[in-house]
C-alpha cells in the first residue's frame, strides 16, 4: 500500500458573481460561494477539491471543515478514499444527511480523487471507468424565469446556432398559460429537433404539477425538472403516472439512499446528482451505477467542469449542463465541439486553478496542520 500521508490542508472561500441575472420559481442565484480544499501530501502532490453554494452557507461549510473534518485528514493515507469518506460521514452523523455536511464532504472527497488520479497519471474520467469520450451538451446560461418570451426565443436560437443540442427553460410563472406561451414560442422558433428541458425548481404542488405537465403535452419536452418539493417521493411517483414527459430529480438530494428510494418507487425518469451536494465523487459514482441498474439516465446538475469527467466515466450519462462559473479562477476551459462536451486529458480532475486570481479574490484562507 502507498505510504503517502496528508501533511497539511488549505481551505479557501472565493465568492463568484453569476455572469447573468439568474432567477427561478423560488429564488435568485446571488453569488457562488466556492469552497476550495487543497491536500498537501508527502509525495509532493497538491490535490484540490471544491464545492459551492448559491449565496448562503459558505462560512458554515468552512467552519465544519476547519473545526471537525480537515484536522482528521492530517496523517491519513489519501489512497483510502472509502475509509476516509465513511469516517468523516459518521464523525458528523448528527448533522447528516443534509446540505452542509454533504458540501463539506464533497470538498474533501473531490480532492482525494484529484490526488488518486494525479498519482496514477490518469484523467479522472478514465480512472473511474472511461465509458464515453464525449457527452451531449445543453445550455442553462439563459432561460431564466424573468425573461420575456421574445428574449427566450432570441437566446435559444443563439444557443442552437452555437451548436448546443438543447436548452433549459425555467417554468413556474403565476399562470399555466404564461409557461405554455413561453415554451410554445421557443419550440416554434427552434423546431422539433432541438431539445427543450424545463425546470420548476420545486415550485408546484401535486395538483398544479399534474395540471402543468398536461398543458405541456405536444411540446416535445426532454424533461420537467424538480416539479415538486424534493422530499415528496410519492408525489413524484404520482406525477410520473399522469404524464409522458420524463420527470427529473436529484439536485436537492444529499445521499445515494435518497436516490435509491425514488428509483425503487418509480418516482423519476432521470436522476440529476450534483457532485457537491451529494457529498463528492465517491457517492456520485455509486448513484450513477445504481441508476444504471434501473435503466435510468444520469444528467447531473451544474458544475460542468467536474461533471464532464464524471459523465464520461459512466455509460448512462446522457447530458452535461453548460453553465460556466469557474472561468474567473481557472485557466482551463471545458472542450466543446459540435455540441458535445469532451473530458480533459490531463491527470487529475483536469481543472487548472488560477492561484493568483484565487488569492486576489479569496475571502477566507486557512491552513490546517498537525498540532
Amino acid at each position: 500500500m502507498s505510504s503517502v500521508v496528508i501533511d497539511r490542508v488549505s481551505l479557501r472561500q472565493v465568492n463568484l458573481p453569476p455572469k447573468v441575472l439568474r432567477t427561478d420559481a423560488i429564488q435568485s442565484f446571488v453569488t457562488q460561494e466556492t469552497i476550495l480544499l487543497t491536500l498537501h501530501c508527502s509525495d509532493g502532490i497538491e490535490a484540490t477539491g471544491y464545492a459551492y453554494t448559491i449565496g448562503t452557507g459558505g462560512s458554515a461549510v468552512i467552519a465544519l471543515l476547519k473545526d471537525h473534518l480537515a484536522p482528521r485528514l492530517i496523517g491519513r493515507n489519501p489512497v483510502m478514499v472509502e475509509a476516509i469518506w465513511k469516517d468523516l460521514f459518521f464523525h458528523t452523523h448528527a448533522t447528516a444527511v443534509g446540505a452542509m455536511t454533504s458540501l463539506a464532504l464533497a470538498c474533501v472527497d473531490t480532492a482525494l480523487w484529484d490526488w488518486r488520479a494525479q498519482s496514477q497519471g490518469l484523467p479522472l474520467w478514465q480512472l473511474l471507468g472511461g465509458a464515453q469520450a464525449r457527452v451531449p451538451l445543453y445550455t442553462t446560461e439563459g432561460g431564466w424565469l424573468h425573461l420575456s418570451p421574445e428574449a427566450l426565443v432570441d437566446q435559444t436560437l443563439e444557443a442552437q446556432a452555437l451548436g448546443f443540442k438543447g436548452a433549459k427553460i425555467k417554468i413556474g410563472r403565476p399562470h399555466v398559460s404564461e409557461d405554455v406561451a413561453r415554451l410554445s414560442a421557443v419550440r416554434d422558433a427552434v423546431g422539433p429537433g432541438f431539445e427543450l428541458m424545463t425546470d420548476a425548481n420545486q415550485g408546484f404542488n401535486r395538483a398544479e404539477a399534474v395540471r402543468r405537465a398536461r398543458a405541456f403535452d405536444g411540446l416535445g419536452l426532454a424533461w420537467i425538472e424538480e416539479p415538486l418539493p424534493a422530499e415528496d417521493v410519492s408525489g413524484h411517483r404520482q406525477l410520473c403516472e399522469h404524464t409522458t414527459i420524463p420527470v427529473a430529480v436529484g439536485e436537492s438530494m444529499y445521499h445515494p439512499m435518497q436516490f435509491r428510494e425514488v428509483l425503487e418507487q418509480g418516482a423519476c425518469s432521470i436522476v440529476q446528482p450534483d457532485v457537491a451536494r451529494i457529498g463528492g465523487i465517491t457517492p456520485w459514482i455509486k448513484t450513477a451505477h445504481l441508476a444504471e441498474t434501473f435503466d435510468v439516465a444520469v444528467c447531473p446538475h451544474f458544475l460542468m467542469e467536474l461533471h464532464v469527467s464524471l459523465c464520461a466515466a459512466v455509460p448512462n450519462a446522457t447530458w452535461v449542463e453548460y453553465i460556466p462559473q469557474l472561468d474567473d479562477i481557472t485557466t482551463s476551459r471545458m472542450k466543446v465541439e459540435g455540441g458535445y462536451a469532451h473530458p480533459p486529458e490531463t491527470p487529475g480532475l483536469g481543472i487548472a486553478w488560477d492561484w493568483s486570481a484565487i488569492t486576489q479574490k479569496q475571502t477566507t484562507h486557512l491552513e490546517i496542520k498537525a498540532p
